[in-house]
């Protein structure tokens, strides 16, 4: 049996890559149901100042689409309690490298009064969609 009832994890997923199903694949080993948080083209554009490459019907098409995936949804919040309320998750997976950050930290404490587990996953080193994405004239070149 598998240690949580239900999973979730959130990302942009854009320019979708080996790293994002690591993330994905190593969750789903943890869980019985992962429900995979696709962030909304507006949410990125409020934090990251860009917009995805590939826009958010897409990529959450994309995502629903793996295997390991039960669920793929569009998250217009990066409050995961708010996600806590609308999705009844156990335990949330977000990549190590997050590890210390305040954000995180204050997730942490916000979700272990509501006795769900953050569980940091492994990042797969030398990939990421940022530095995949080299813009010009509107196209994704190498």
């Amino acid at each position: 049996m598998k240690k949580f009832k239900r999973g979730y994890t959130q990302g942009v997923f854009d320019m979708f890559h080996v790293g994002h199903l690591n993330l994905i694949n190593n969750a789903k080993k943890q869980c019985e149901s992962l429900i995979v948080g696709v962030n909304a083209d507006e949410l990125v554009q409020s934090y990251k100042g860009k917009v995805p490459v590939i826009a958010q019907q897409n990529r959450q098409e994309i995502v629903a689409n793996i295997k390991a995936v039960d669920k793929a949804v569009i998250a217009y919040t990066l409050d995961k309690t708010e996600q806590l309320d609308k999705y009844n998750f156990d335990a949330i997976f977000i990549g190590d490298d997050w590890k210390g950050d305040a954000r995180w930290e204050q997730t942490i404490k916000d979700l272990a009064k509501r006795d769900v587990e953050v569980v940091f996953l492994p990042r797969t080193q030398g990939v990421s969609s940022t530095g995949m994405r080299i813009v010009k004239d509107e196209r994704v070149d190498e």
